[in-house]
């Protein structure tokens, strides 16, 4: 009697909040992810809508069990909600210095399952667009209870906790700026945080290419199309890569 072996794929998980959850809707930056690697890895989406870090921790052993499936990566994607002012939302509000070992905590439950630190990303809360998301707030009848700079240093917070836990780190509030403006508003088709396909697929490409194609802080057309030839040649042709390129690297793709 023949046996038939299963396939297992490796897993790419991804944590976070809605920005995650929703990231599997129409040009979704995991929607973009799970196509580019379509038979290589399953993409699993453990997004949860309106969490914070102190609530993703208590459920996180049972939204990301112990697997048999190796995993590729994880993205630890949180801080637009722990970031609302305390004040205005105190329900979603998580103090900055609880957010920082709120990430850890999250980072050590990873280690405890077998996740090394070479596979997982910490991603910063994005940047806020508070004229837009003041009118979202207003049509449910509160006051805008988040705030850009905010944002700002729960992203910097991110971004030591990477260092200090020896983890790489995509710093989105950065990024997705310019000279302290966004640059990027014009193209926002939805208004909400977490509506953004723009800043979705900006947050897709970040994650599929090479950090090596970065000019000013900004990905350039030219180092799209470059980091796009890269994929589809599987061929590395850029020295210097880390965890950034995780994706296509960890996959054995290259």
């Amino acid at each position: 009697m023949s046996t038939i072996k299963r396939v297992i794929w490796p897993q790419i998980i991804l944590l976070g909040d809605s920005i995650t959850q929703f990231a599997f809707q129409a040009n979704g930056w995991g929607s973009e992810i799970s196509h580019k690697l379509a038979r290589k890895c399953d993409v699993v989406n453990r997004g949860l809508s309106g969490y914070n870090t102190r609530w993703a921790k208590i459920v996180l052993p049972r939204i990301v069990p112990i697997s048999d499936a190796p995993v590729a990566a994880v993205t630890v994607f949180f801080g637009a909600n722990d970031c609302a002012l305390e004040d205005k939302n105190p329900a979603q509000h998580v103090p900055l210095q609880e957010f920082t070992e709120n990430l850890k905590d999250i980072l050590k439950y990873l280690l405890s399952i077998g996740v090394s630190k070479d596979k997982i990303i910490f991603i910063t809360p994005p940047p806020l667009q508070e004229t837009a998301w003041e009118k979202e707030c207003l049509l449910k009848g509160s006051a805008l209870n988040r705030l850009n700079s905010v944002a700002g240093q729960y992203a910097q917070a991110c971004v030591q906790a990477a260092g200090q836990s020896g983890v790489d780190v995509l710093d989105l509030w950065t990024l997705m700026q310019k000279d302290g403006q966004m640059d990027f508003i014009s193209l926002i088709k939805a208004i909400s945080l977490w509506q953004s396909i723009y800043g979705h697929f900006l947050r897709g490409e970040w994650l599929i290419c090479p950090s090596s194609c970065l000019t000013g802080g900004m990905w350039t057309q030219n180092a799209l199309r470059a980091a796009y030839c890269v994929i589809k040649t599987g061929q590395m042709m850029h020295s210097g890569y880390n965890t950034i390129q995780f994706l296509w690297f960890t996959c054995g793709h290259f």
